[in-house]
């Protein structure tokens, strides 16, 4: 047997430094994960409604349209319009697998964006 301890792996070696990453990117990423998270509570992923929850669906939507409500003057247009179109998205997804749907207006991030319709 070896007296060394086991080596801890170099996570500076793994990862790059946090501060070499471009807000940008950060914000991009934030808001992809939101979508996708969003996506998965709305059932519209290969599981269908295994992981369907519209409570915690809405929440997140919600946070993604705040965060790009907040972020629009940040980012180019080249990064936002798709994110607002995958935010559209999954607002008509919403309306959609609601049983009673919202009145327009009051959807989940309609706070920012207004009243959304397919």
């Amino acid at each position: 047997m070896s007296d060394t301890p086991p080596q801890n792996p170099d996570f500076d070696s793994m990862t790059r430094d946090i501060a070499e990453v471009p807000a940008v990117e950060v914000l991009v990423t934030v808001a992809v994960n939101l979508m996708s998270a969003a996506a998965v509570k709305l059932g519209l992923t290969e599981e269908g409604d295994k992981y369907k929850d519209l409570d915690e669906a809405r929440k997140l939507i919600h946070a993604l349209a705040g965060l790009l409500d907040a972020s629009a003057t940040e980012i180019s247009s080249f990064h936002a319009s798709p994110l607002r179109d995958g935010l559209k998205s999954l607002q008509l997804a919403f309306r959609e697998g609601s049983l009673v749907p919202d009145e327009p207006g009051q959807g989940p991030g309609e706070k920012y964006t207004g009243p959304v319709y397919g």
